[in-house]
């Protein structure tokens, strides 16, 4: 693939021909033990990062329903309604089974659960007991949650006083989060687009079966300053990576490079659906976030360059702590499936390229504004030409022994505790 690396600080940037798939590997063995492919920025969907969020269904959403006694037949048809639309609600009269340590087994779920909601009424705020244990324990996990992550919500049952509630370590008050009326008519909805906020947009169901999503579903990430990123949902599915060895005995003989006979054995490879930033990270986006912009070629729509792997992976980092949502970059495996984009072909658009469809081989000599060529089918930009991209892989010799389930190919050397 004939992008230029998320520069490399101290290597000059060059430009090498957009040679298929395998070139985006190959060359990035001459840099640096780590493949190149930033993550495009999405979930599990960071320019040049791409950043990756992951796709999550429904029923992954664990919700605590916090409450007290007097609120208990408000809060079962709140956890019908949650199970109906299909999510894992978790209410101790539902799921507590007999015999079991109720002591134990509530702390245990709140600390596993993606959601808190606590249910409040006129009558159970009056009391002191066990709920507002819960509470605090809530408000303990969400302390050292990143900022902005939605995590607790007070649902009001009627127009009660959100009560005072603290934690004392890190001042925070569930006084500080904002409510929601759920005896409104549209209690409910609101309820589900803070959810969809915070762990969307998720799968869709079909009765039960094959999981699936449209291609166009996607939203964008507020970096602030009017600089947006913009997420495109990518489906799962199965694909053949690598390259096929008559197209490395070509790529062989046409550029003199054995190293390309590292794009084999070709593989199946399954991957989950997730989301991915429409185009590499640009100098804008780069520079609202890590206050810098090392590029050389400046210009605020084109995609930063010389980063190390290490920036690569910080600016992730810190999208993840600004926004409450993961963010990472793409393993090889899903960086080539969406770039391929169900294609078979050398490329997303046919076996040729030309300098209409990319910039690849000096034909511009200067990297080229993330949006001046056409996407791909997924809706993803600049995928061929223009910058190589990190991804979070590190580098082997050949594809023997590599993962079929479009996970990151990690060394154990480099396995973080």
């Amino acid at each position: 693939m004939g992008r230029l690396i998320w520069g490399i600080t101290g290597i000059k940037p060059q430009y090498y021909p957009a040679v298929t798939y395998s070139a985006r590997k190959s060359f990035t063995n001459i840099i640096l033990p780590r493949k190149f492919t930033f993550p495009k920025i999405q979930c599990y969907k960071c320019g040049t990062i791409n950043n990756v969020r992951g796709i999550v269904k429904k029923s992954e959403i664990l919700i605590f329903l916090a409450h007290a006694n007097e609120d208990k037949e408000e809060v079962l048809k709140l956890y019908d309604s949650l199970k109906k639309a299909g999510y894992k609600p978790w209410l101790d009269k539902k799921d507590l089974m007999p015999g079991q340590n109720w002591r134990t087994v509530i702390p245990k779920e709140i600390k596993n659960s993606k959601l808190f909601i606590a249910c409040l009424s006129q009558e159970s705020i009056a009391k002191v007991g066990y709920v507002q244990k819960e509470f605090k324990l809530a408000l303990s996990k969400y302390a050292e949650m990143p900022q902005n992550k939605i995590y607790i919500i007070p649902l009001r049952l009627d127009e009660c006083e959100i009560p005072d509630l603290r934690q004392e370590e890190y001042g925070v008050n569930l006084r500080d989060l904002q409510w929601l009326d759920y005896w409104e008519t549209d209690g409910f909805d609101r309820l589900e687009r803070a959810i969809t906020h915070q762990y969307g947009p998720f799968e869709k169901t079909d009765e039960g079966k094959a999981q699936s999503f449209s291609k166009a579903q996607s939203f964008s990430e507020d970096l602030g300053n009017g600089i947006n990123l913009e997420m495109i949902a990518i489906p799962g599915g199965t694909f053949m990576m690598g390259t096929e060895d008559y197209e490395i005995e070509r790529l062989v003989k046409k550029y003199n490079k054995e190293h390309f006979r590292v794009e084999k054995p070709q593989r199946e490879v399954t991957v989950q659906p997730f989301l991915m930033d429409k185009y590499p990270i640009t100098q804008a986006q780069y520079q609202e976030l890590m206050s810098k912009n090392p590029s050389r070629l400046k210009d605020y729509n084109r995609p930063v360059e010389y980063v190390s792997w290490d920036d690569a992976v910080e600016f992730c980092r810190r999208l993840s702590k600004q926004t409450g949502t993961e963010y990472r970059l793409p393993s090889e495996a899903e960086w080539e499936y969406a770039c391929r984009a169900g294609t078979a072909t050398s490329y997303y658009f046919g076996e040729t390229i030309t300098p209409e469809l990319a910039n690849y081989d000096n034909n511009v000599r200067k990297t080229t504004s993330v949006v001046q060529f056409s996407p791909n089918t997924f809706g993803l930009c600049d995928m061929h030409g223009n910058v190589w991209e990190w991804c979070e892989d590190d580098w082997h010799d050949s594809y023997e022994g590599a993962p079929t389930d479009s996970s990151a190919w990690l060394s154990k050397k480099v396995l973080k505790k």
